[in-house]
């Protein structure tokens, strides 16, 4: 089915977890917990959180599921393997089309964040909109890479147990990471999710002059060194 048919499935895919977690946490346990550091309240700030959630999610998944099911399943991975274009190049347009996933779902959350706040300017920022993207082709990138590997639909299910749940938890979208004690700060700030998270929040609440500068690069070094595994593995792929 082409995408442009299944824009509005796409984009209300990634919504349901976000929203759930908007009305049960930020609505629900929000309302019994002290101002954050950033943000009015709890509410406004897990929903940076959540945007950077649906966009990892959706990035992510997209892109396993669909190179796994050309790879698996209907066997026309092996064609594109055939066809003159350099492994890099390959790469990018599986890459962007998991980008643009992410941005649809994302961009859902985000119209609910604006309903939630009233800020417009706070979620479509230039800031908050280059980190988004950056984290949608993070993910995305991901997906390009363990889609090239796993055997099985099962696979899948393990990397998405054991790599992407546990990093929706702990990569800052539901707590400041600065608050955590040592050893446990060290794991959080491993994981990219964190530093989409913090930017995000920065992005859409602090003025520029307090924003982490650190995570953009971050954010394009993890892009940049993924871009390069996955070009290697298109150039090596055996199907």
């Amino acid at each position: 089915m082409d995408l442009r048919v299944r824009i509005v499935q796409i984009a209300a895919t990634g919504l349901v977890s976000p929203l759930i977690y908007i009305l049960a946490f930020g609505l629900g346990l929000g309302s019994s917990l002290p101002k954050p550091a950033i943000g009015s309240n709890y509410l406004e700030f897990i929903l940076p959180g959540m945007v950077a959630l649906s966009s990892m999610t959706i990035s992510f998944g997209g892109t396993t599921f669909s190179i796994c099911g050309d790879r698996l399943f209907t066997k026309t991975f092996e064609e594109m393997l055939l066809v003159p274009v350099h492994p890099l190049a390959l790469y990018i347009g599986k890459m962007l089309a998991g980008v643009v996933r992410g941005l649809m779902t994302s961009g859902s959350v985000i119209l609910v964040a604006v309903l939630f706040t009233g800020k417009l300017w706070s979620f479509f920022n230039p800031l908050f909109l280059l980190l988004l993207v950056l984290n949608c082709a993070v993910f995305s990138g991901l997906g390009v890479i363990v889609g090239l590997n796993v055997r099985s639909l099962e696979s899948v299910g393990l990397y998405n147990n054991f790599v992407i749940i546990p990093m929706s938890f702990l990569g800052a979208t539901f707590f400041d990471p600065a608050t955590l004690p040592g050893a446990l700060k060290v794991i959080v700030y491993l994981l990219p999710l964190t530093y989409t998270s913090i930017g995000l929040r920065a992005a859409a609440y602090l003025p520029v002059s307090q924003f982490p500068w650190y995570t953009v690069p971050v954010l394009l070094f993890v892009a940049i060194a993924l871009s390069l595994a996955g070009a290697y593995q298109f150039a090596h792929q055996q199907d």
